[in-house]
């Protein structure tokens, strides 16, 4: 079976290198995709990555290229590894060379990833027939430590997965099963996106630490002394709100604190109580900088996706939208308008049912 399947693998960072490299030592013929060659010229050397930690070995590449036309090229499966500001981008450059049968999967979406990609599709007038989907997280902790080497620290368990529309997510969990038995079906593309729990933790703490972040470069334990008593109620409203507006759609998103206790076993009376009794974060250091993923990707690709739901839909998010404002003031950007709205996701004014028969039970016709 390894031989039927090519993947794709597009961004060679932490993750794009380590996934390009597990799945080749898995036997299967793996193309990895970077814009700058820059960053791919020391694999390209190599033919390959070499993986330390939970596998390890090195890993011979079958295509190492800057061209995304090749990259894509005969690839079963394509799997997008970079921040998700970097969708929209890959999405419309990889328009043209789509062909029949491929699988395009965001590892992971973040909030309205996988919508974005098929609005573009769309926009782009993608004739091809692809399945567009998203995973809820990626399935790898893992680090670049030098060229041409990544580190995978640990790979986990259980990883959902949904396509648009649901009923191809089957087809896509089969497909990546054969290499990644890690990835499970999840009901639709609502679910993995409202249940991205770095949306509630991510910026409200780095927001709400920027004074001790730049006073210290980060220097303190990010959960276990960032998460204050006081914090804890502003993570709270913040989730409170994701889960209102996740309702709205029809959709049981888990709250933070379920999360904890399914994730890491943490329990606690309320979320500072649980973040409190998790050893797992325990030891995390904060950013060194404010300048951070943590805003820079989870502010415009998950708040603002879902306060613009909540808007659309009779739903408050003011706690998110502040969030949203003091970082567009901390980083002199206006995150609202970079963000992804309902509109930059093809669903505005549509009623939940159309959006639901959307994700759910009908084809877009592209």
């Amino acid at each position: 079976m390894s031989e039927q399947i090519t993947f794709a693998i597009l961004g060679a960072g932490h993750g794009g290198q380590a996934l390009a490299g597990y799945l080749a030592l898995k036997g299967f013929p793996v193309h990895l995709f970077n814009r700058s060659p820059e960053r791919i010229g020391s694999v390209k050397i190599m033919g390959g990555v070499q993986l330390e930690g939970e596998i390890q070995g090195f890993a011979p590449l079958k295509l190492v290229t800057s061209d995304i036309g090749e990259a894509v090229k005969g690839a079963k499966v394509i799997m997008v590894v970079v921040p998700a500001t970097g969708h929209r981008f890959l999405a419309e450059i990889m328009s043209p060379y789509l062909e029949d049968g491929q699988i395009v999967v965001l590892n992971p979406g973040r909030t309205g990833g996988a919508l974005e990609v098929k609005h573009v599709f769309q926009e782009r007038g993608v004739k091809a027939e692809v399945i567009v989907a998203e995973a809820q997280t990626f399935i790898f902790a893992s680090r670049v430590t030098g060229p041409a080497q990544a580190r995978i620290f640990r790979i986990k368990n259980s990883i959902p997965v949904a396509a648009i529309p649901a009923y191809k997510t089957v087809e896509v969990v089969r497909t990546l099963r054969q290499a990644l038995p890690q990835f499970v079906p999840e009901d639709n593309v609502l679910k993995t996106s409202f249940n991205n729990i770095g949306a509630v933790f991510h910026p409200t703490l780095t927001i709400l630490n920027a004074g001790r972040i730049e006073s210290t470069h980060g220097e303190f334990d990010y959960y276990m002394e960032g998460i204050t008593p006081s914090v804890a109620l502003i993570l709270e409203a913040v989730d409170q709100e994701r889960v209102k507006v996740a309702e709205a759609l029809g959709v049981r998103a888990v709250t933070a604190r379920e999360w904890l206790y399914s994730a890491y076993d943490a329990y606690g009376r309320n979320l500072y109580e649980a973040i409190q009794n998790n050893p797992g974060y325990r030891g995390i250091k904060a950013p060194s900088t404010i300048f951070h993923r943590y805003i820079t990707e989870d502010v415009p690709m998950s708040l603002v996706p879902i306060a613009s739901f909540g808007k659309m839909l009779g739903v408050p998010t003011p706690t998110i939208d502040a969030l949203i404002h003091l970082a567009s003031l901390l980083h002199g950007r206006n995150y609202f308008l970079e963000g992804r709205t309902v509109e930059k996701l093809g669903v505005a004014g549509m009623s939940v049912k159309e959006i639901r028969e959307m994700v759910v039970v009908e084809e877009e016709k592209l």
